[in-house]
């Protein structure tokens, strides 16, 4: 299973300043989205997940010279997430240097734009759903009942989805779902948050699931990146 770091970026920065070492007061902080991809794929990073959060609200990619500062400096595939609302934001993102795009959750009830979406991405992209029981009653549905999220999957994996990312928030991911998700669907299932220690990274692990994408716990120095990584081997 990869483990994947995450930045958010706001203002052409990392939303929370990276400083693994804040504990003990070792090394050096920065904000620089560059500085810190580097330093994790240093450490062996293979994938690296960027959230333009101005994008996300704004419905646009917005900070496109940050992704391409980091393309720049990097050689492993970046996944960007954050105003991918069309296929003209999914080419602008590939333009600057992403590698991988991740759809929000409103593309499942709008099929015509998720297959634009997939004529330009095609395998490289994937669709970000909430699983938790709470959001899924919560968002505001164009179709008579709530979905399932194995519903949601499998409906997307039949028009041509081959990638999907299940955020958690600050809540733990159900092992039994994921396991049940990557045994039914020819597609990669990646897990966003929820994750804290490397125990529970392993027990993701053991669920099948293709990567594990952390942003804070990983920036924060909660989780050293070394030891995600032997944990999730």
């Amino acid at each position: 299973m990869q483990v994947i770091p995450a930045i958010d970026l706001e203002g052409g920065r990392s939303r929370i300043v990276y400083w693994p070492g804040a504990s003990t007061g070792e090394g050096t902080p920065t904000d620089r989205p560059d500085r810190i991809v580097a330093r994790f794929v240093e450490q062996g990073a293979r994938v690296v997940h960027l959230v333009d959060f101005d994008g996300a609200r704004s419905g646009m990619p917005v900070n496109l010279d940050t992704i391409g500062a980091v393309a720049a400096r990097v050689a492993v595939p970046l996944q960007v997430a954050g105003g991918m609302e069309s296929a003209d934001a999914i080419r602008l993102a590939f333009a600057a240097g992403a590698t991988r795009v991740v759809l929000a959750m409103s593309v499942v009830d709008d099929p015509a734009l998720l297959a634009d979406c997939l004529a330009v991405a095609g395998d490289w992209l994937a669709v970000g759903l909430d699983p938790r029981p709470d959001r899924l009653a919560a968002f505001p549905w164009k179709r008579p009942t709530v979905p399932t999220i194995e519903a949601l999957v499998g409906e997307l994996v039949g028009l041509g989805v081959r990638r999907f990312v299940l955020a958690h928030g600050g809540s733990g991911p159900d092992h039994a779902l994921l396991s049940r998700l990557v045994r039914s669907y020819d597609a990669d299932i990646l897990v966003a948050g929820g994750v804290t220690d490397p125990a529970a990274i392993s027990r993701v692990r053991d669920a099948g699931v293709a990567g594990l994408i952390l942003g804070e716990a990983l920036l924060s120095g909660a989780i050293d990146y070394p030891a995600a990584l032997e944990a999730a081997a």
